[in-house]
């Protein structure tokens, strides 16, 4: 048995003589339509907006990537924005009026930017890259980057209610519970967008396009702001374990900013845990910016049957995150569990590779389908583990941190991804070889990834965040 895997405590639903009732399935499940909201979105303004920007309004792509990664590349304020939530409650709740702020800003912006997107579109056509082009073009990322500021505002909160309002044993169903919505919400919203848009020709006109997409971004935002308020209502007044955890109940000023950095820091665990998360996320996410030509170039498959490739990757992954939340963590443990899945990605990547030298598209639809399935197992273990490494007075900021490194390796990940096959086509003339030259190096910084998961350790972790937190309040009366 691995002792990291488990605190010092028993759960913290009945501690001082204060019972809470513990978080039932139903309320997991609608916890999870946060994420659901979340899925949708992702698919609203990475699918189609990318693909207005650059197809109908005739934006450069590299541009239009850029102003897109913008979303991810203000993520160092998720640090601040679960500060805030630790130290300020807002409406007399820690997590849920950040929550609901932070979705309405999502909605809000995410119908201005879409209103700026079109005005681009109109300078681009009425006189090219002039002055005025490029001062709308300056508002849009501007806008996008408020976008991601609110993603990380209302996220952030969610991911540390989810560490108040459970405890060790049945955190694991609902990182599965959730983070399998996440996913559902991209199908989801997926096949919303496509009911919405159905009147839509490939060559429509700009003018029924604005009407159609404008309609989409109010319906859409809309309902992922009712189901933000739906899924948390009431949930953290009536499971909450914050203040049977928390040594700072009602003194949560003591926490300033640089003292949570301080606890952040107090121990070599959390660059261990940090530097682990990029690893493992580069190691998951890095065949994003090639798998759909992987399949045309190789595989000869057209480009139709390209984009069904992901939807193998997320059926596996659906099933790894509930198999793994249900099954495996509760058994294995946390570690145990995520070391399997890391193991076994690096095996599913192995796979991919091998399947390219039949040049059969089923080969590599299995393949995704099970490299999908363990990284569910993966994700499942590290993102419990991720809620266990925290300490309740600053839960909210550790969740900031593991969410930026998330956040800024999902960016490198899509830019390496890209560099490495231009290498590769470089290096080799096979062009199984080439797209192989990826696939390796996600493998290898997996590997890294598993090396780094042996040095962590839970209790160390918690120990010296404890002395850390007693040595601030300790200067404070002094």
């Amino acid at each position: 048995m691995e002792t990291s895997d488990f605190s010092d405590s028993q759960p913290t639903s009945s501690v001082q003589g204060k019972a809470l009732p513990r978080l039932k399935l139903l309320t997991m499940f609608r916890l999870g339509l946060f994420q659901t909201g979340l899925g949708m979105m992702s698919v609203l303004v990475f699918g189609v907006l990318n693909r207005v920007l650059i197809r109908e309004l005739g934006m450069p792509a590299t541009l239009s990537t850029i102003i897109l990664a913008l979303t991810l590349f203000v993520a160092p304020a998720r640090i601040w924005f679960g500060h805030m939530s630790d130290t300020k409650p807002l409406w007399g709740y820690h997590r849920t009026g950040y929550i609901w702020v932070g979705a309405a800003s999502l909605a809000i912006v995410s119908v201005l930017l879409v209103q700026v997107m079109w005005q681009v579109g109109d300078s681009l056509k009425a006189g090219g890259w002039t002055t005025p082009t490029y001062a709308w073009t300056g508002l849009l990322a501007l806008l996008f980057a408020l976008y991601g500021l609110a993603v990380s505002a209302c996220s952030t909160p969610f991911a540390t209610l989810l560490v108040d309002v459970s405890d060790e044993d049945n955190r694991s169903k609902l990182v599965g519970i959730d983070w399998s919505m996440l996913i559902g919400g991209t199908i989801i919203g997926a096949i919303l967008i496509g009911v919405l848009l159905k009147k839509l020709t490939l060559n429509a006109p700009i003018e029924l396009l604005q009407v159609q997409i404008n309609r989409l971004f109010l319906i859409v935002p809309l309902l992922v702001f009712g189901l933000a308020f739906v899924a948390t209502w009431g949930v953290e007044k009536k499971y909450s374990r914050y203040t049977l955890r928390s040594t700072l109940v009602n003194q949560e000023e003591k926490i300033t900013l640089n003292r949570a950095w301080r606890i952040l820091t107090a121990t070599p665990q959390t660059g261990l845990f940090f530097t682990f998360l990029v690893l493992m996320t580069i190691g998951l996410f890095m065949q994003d910016a090639i798998l759909e030509n992987y399949g045309g170039d190789v595989f000869n498959m057209e480009v139709g049957k390209t984009a069904t490739l992901n939807a193998f990757w997320g059926t596996g992954t659906l099933v790894g995150l509930c198999v793994a939340g249900f099954l495996l963590v509760p058994r294995l443990g946390k570690r145990k569990t995520t070391r399997l899945g890391g193991l076994l990605v690096i095996f599913s990547l192995a796979w991919v590779v091998l399947s390219g030298f039949t040049h059969k598209p089923e080969q590599l639809q299995i393949a995704l389908l099970f490299f999908g399935l363990v990284s569910g197992v993966l994700t499942t273990g590290a993102l419990t583990l991720m809620l266990d490494l925290t300490a309740a007075e600053t839960a909210g900021t550790f969740i900031g941190a593991w969410g930026l490194a998330q956040a800024l390796a999902r960016g490198v990940a899509t830019v390496t991804g890209g560099v490495v096959f231009d290498t590769g086509k470089r290096l080799f003339s096979n062009l199984v070889l080439a797209y192989g030259l990826v696939f390796a190096v996600q493998a290898a910084c997996m590997a890294l990834a598993v090396w780094f998961l042996k040095r962590v350790n839970v209790q160390e972790f918690r120990t010296n965040a404890r002395e850390a937190i007693a040595t601030v309040i300790e200067s404070d009366l002094d």
